[in-house]
């Protein structure tokens, strides 16, 4: 069975507009999902690449223009500044590691409910009654969001050495057992092209 294990962000947009389309994907492939949150800000320090706010004003405005292009593409609202952008992502990675350990309810539809919370519904998705009441909503134990902390703080790092190590840049980030690699939600369709054995 082909696997994907898929990088990246809670404060991503781009994974964001991803949709659940790769949960779509992999259905359709008979391919599993290992969900691997990371801290995306660190990664860029450690890559040397600019942090967004840091990035020259040409290519802050063109991001924008991508944000709002993308958004009327895929039909998916956002909210282009929105209230509590840039938080702690950290918690809501917690939680999402520790969902998927436990089982039980649909991870695409948590990290979907978790980037539309902060993009679109004005949430903070660092705070524990956001993060519970998208638990629940994905059909999750509420209390995962303070029961998983210790070891979903632990795989946080880890997945952070691990996209080091594997050569990750971005979000959203997917990459196959076979070493295949795609970058950003206008590849997916790719992503499944390379399932299908046609890419």
């Amino acid at each position: 069975m082909a696997h994907i294990d898929y990088f990246f962000s809670t404060l991503s947009p781009f994974a964001y507009f991803a949709g659940t389309r790769l949960e779509e994907i992999a259905g359709r492939h008979g391919a599993g999902i290992t969900y691997k949150p990371y801290d995306i800000l660190a990664l860029y320090d450690r890559l040397g690449a600019p942090r967004p706010q840091d990035r020259p004003q040409g290519r802050k405005d063109y991001r924008l223009q991508e944000l709002r292009r993308i958004s009327k593409k895929t039909g998916l609202p956002l909210n282009m500044q929105p209230a509590f952008w840039p938080t702690n992502a950290a918690p809501s990675s917690y939680a999402i590691i520790a969902a998927q350990k436990a089982g039980g309810g649909d991870m695409g539809a948590l990290v979907h409910g978790l980037l539309r919370a902060c993009w679109v519904e004005e949430k903070d998705i660092a705070d524990d009654a956001v993060i519970g009441a998208c638990l629940e909503a994905a059909g999750f134990d509420k209390g995962l969001s303070f029961s998983g902390m210790l070891s979903g703080a632990e795989e946080y790092a880890a997945n952070l050495e691990e996209a080091h190590t594997r050569g990750v840049f971005g979000a959203p980030f997917y990459i196959c057992d076979d070493d295949e690699r795609f970058w950003g939600q206008d590849r997916l369709a790719d992503l499944d092209a390379h399932l299908a054995g046609e890419l």
